[in-house]
C-alpha cells in the first residue's frame, strides 16, 4: 500500500486536533464563567488575537486591519497581539486601541540589527504598551538566517533574551516555543509567557502544539510562566481542548482574517465572541464552571494519523 507523506504541519496539526474527543458531564454542571486573568489583569475570556503584521486596509475601509482587530480586542475585552511593523505603525495600533482600552503585546522580530530590536521594544514601552515579546521561530530560513521583506534576521542565545527580559518592566513573550528544552530556557531567562506554535507550519513535519503541550505544562509546573497556543485555532471547541491540555490561553490566526475582511471591528468582534460562546458550552457541558477547572478529565485521545 502507497503511504501519501504530507509535509504540511498545518495538516498534520488539524488532523491531531481533530483526533481528539470530549466526554460530556452534565450532571451536577453550571453555565461556565470564561474571564480570565493574565499578567495581572482581567479579560473575558482566554482567547487572544495573533501577532498580525503587514495587514492594509480592506474593502476601502479607511481604518487599516491591524487598528481594526486592535480596536476589536479592547471591545471583546481580550488580550492584543501585534506583530511586525515600524514604530511609527504601532503608535498608530496604539492610538487606535486606546479608544477602547486594549491590552496590546508586541512581538518583535529577531532582527540582525540589534540595535532596532532594543528600540523597537522601547518604543512599545514608552508607547503604553502592555507587554513586549520576540518571535524566535523567523530566525532561520531556507538560505541560512531568515529575511522578512528585506529584513535579515539574527541568531538569538538565551543570554541575549535575558537582556531583553532585564531591559524591560513589561511581561515579557517568546513567540514560537515547540519543545521542552526551549520552554525551559524561556522560564530560566525570566520570560512571563510562552506561545506554543509552528507559525503556521514554516517547520516541516512540526509536531502539533497541542501533542507537546502536556510536557511543556507539566515542566513548566511552578515557574509562573503563562502558556498560550496558536496555529489552527478556528473554534471553542479548538480552544477548550488547548486549555485542556495545558495552556492558559489560545490565541485565533488565519480563522479570524475572513470575518476581518469581510466587517472589520464587528467582523472580528462576532467572530471571537462566536468562539467564546462555544468554549463556554462546551465548559458548562463537561463540568468545569471556570477556565481554572478545565484538565483532560473529558479528553478522549484517540487514534489518529498523520
Amino acid at each position: 500500500m502507497e503511504y501519501n507523506r504530507v509535509s504540511d504541519a498545518n495538516v498534520i496539526t488539524a488532523r491531531y486536533m481533530d483526533s481528539i474527543l470530549i466526554r460530556e458531564r452534565l450532571i451536577d454542571s453550571v453555565v461556565a464563567d470564561t474571564k480570565t486573568t493574565f499578567f495581572g489583569a482581567d479579560f473575558d475570556m482566554p482567547v487572544m488575537t495573533p501577532a498580525f503584521s503587514h495587514l492594509g486596509n480592506y474593502n476601502g475601509r479607511e481604518t487599516a486591519g491591524l487598528e481594526e482587530y486592535t480596536i476589536a480586542a479592547g471591545k471583546l475585552n481580550i488580550l492584543n497581539f501585534v506583530g511586525m511593523m515600524e514604530n511609527d505603525r504601532f503608535a498608530s495600533v496604539i492610538s487606535a486601541g486606546a479608544q477602547t482600552g486594549a491590552k496590546t503585546v508586541r512581538i518583535v522580530k529577531p532582527y540582525a540589527d540589534n540595535g532596532k530590536v532594543r528600540d523597537q521594544m522601547q518604543f512599545a514601552e514608552d508607547q503604553g504598551a502592555f507587554g513586549i515579546g520576540m518571535d524566535i521561530d523567523h530566525i532561520f530560513g531556507n538560505n541560512g538566517l531568515d529575511v522578512v521583506i528585506g529584513e535579515e534576521m539574527a541568531v538569538q542565545t538565551a543570554d541575549m533574551l535575558h537582556s531583553y527580559v532585564e531591559s524591560t518592566k513589561l511581561p515579557f513573550v517568546v513567540k514560537g516555543v515547540l519543545s521542552v528544552e526551549d520552554a525551559l530556557k524561556c522560564a530560566d531567562i525570566g520570560a512571563s509567557a510562552i506561545i506554543v506554535s509552528h507559525h503556521h507550519g514554516r517547520l516541516p513535519y512540526a509536531v502539533p502544539p497541542m501533542m507537546v503541550l502536556p510536557d511543556i505544562k507539566k515542566v513548566l509546573e511552578g515557574r509562573n510562566v503563562k502558556i498560550i497556543v496558536d496555529c489552527g485555532i478556528a473554534s471553542g471547541a479548538d480552544v477548550y481542548k488547548a486549555l485542556a491540555l495545558g495552556a492558559d490561553a489560545a490565541a485565533v490566526g488565519r480563522s479570524m482574517l475572513p470575518s476581518l475582511e469581510k466587517d472589520g471591528v464587528k467582523g472580528v468582534k462576532d467572530f471571537i465572541t462566536g468562539v467564546n460562546n462555544e468554549l463556554r458550552y462546551i465548559m458548562s457541558c463537561t463540568g468545569f464552571g471556570r477556565v481554572s477547572e478545565i484538565d483532560d478529565t473529558c479528553l478522549v485521545m484517540t487514534e489518529h494519523l498523520l
